[in-house]
């Protein structure tokens, strides 16, 4: 199982990295647009953050096929061994195919229907990304999406996973994993919630009153 943060903040995932067992980082157009630094500044840097063995994930503007492959090419070139995001389009699907004969990993975002990952991954895609909480707000089921889609990948492609994207809550990121799913990116309020349950601090707080009063000390 592979985890991931979906974020630019290059302090949060330094801070992160020494927390959770990460295997990445992954971005998109809206999330660098939003820190308002240099995609070009901005990928060194988490590069950095999560270290030599950590993988790092960041999208093509491009709608046309042969932008983006170009645009591919210079991620690639900037980035040795970063997976080059590409919409899963018409023109996304040819590209695809040309960057896997090219020997650069891609991953097929903005996938909505299990239909439409399995198209990324036979067209080479290494992986495909279900936006869970974007077909649920659009009165569909993402859960089950994702549990059709690994069934999918399980049978006809077995090359490529599911990295499943777009959560509100831990729960939803958790029955992705139940069903199979193999990969999973979090945003950082969403990984933060994993952590942040009250009962436990107050669970920890009990064990310390009740030491202290013994011991009068808080340490073994």
């Amino acid at each position: 199982m592979e985890l991931y943060l979906d974020t630019a903040n290059v302090a949060e995932v330094e801070r992160l990295a020494r927390i959770f067992p990460l295997a990445g980082v992954t971005t998109n157009p809206s999330i660098i647009a939003a820190g308002k630094d240099s995609l070009w500044d901005v990928l060194p840097r988490l590069q950095r953050a999560i270290g030599p063995q950590g993988t790092l994930f960041a999208q093509v503007m491009s709608r046309e096929a042969d932008g983006m492959v170009a645009e591919a090419k210079r991620l690639n070139n900037a980035v040795p061994d970063i997976v080059v995001k590409i919409p899963v389009t018409a023109e996304g699907l040819a590209a695809i195919k040309r960057l896997k004969k090219e020997g650069i990993a891609t991953l097929g975002t903005a996938v909505y229907s299990a239909a439409q990952g399995l198209l990324a991954a036979l067209a080479g895609a290494k992986y495909v990304a279900p936006y869970v909480n974007r077909v649920d707000a659009q009165g569909g089921d993402g859960i089950r999406m994702v549990q059709e889609l690994q069934t999918l990948l399980k049978l006809h492609a077995p090359e490529s996973k599911v990295l499943a994207a777009s959560f509100k809550t831990p729960r939803q990121a958790l029955e992705c994993l139940l069903v199979g799913c193999e990969a999973i990116t979090l945003p950082l309020d969403v990984a933060q919630q994993m952590l942040n349950t009250p009962a436990v601090e107050s669970a920890i707080e009990k064990f310390e009153q009740d030491w202290k009063t013994v011991f009068g000390n808080l340490n073994l």
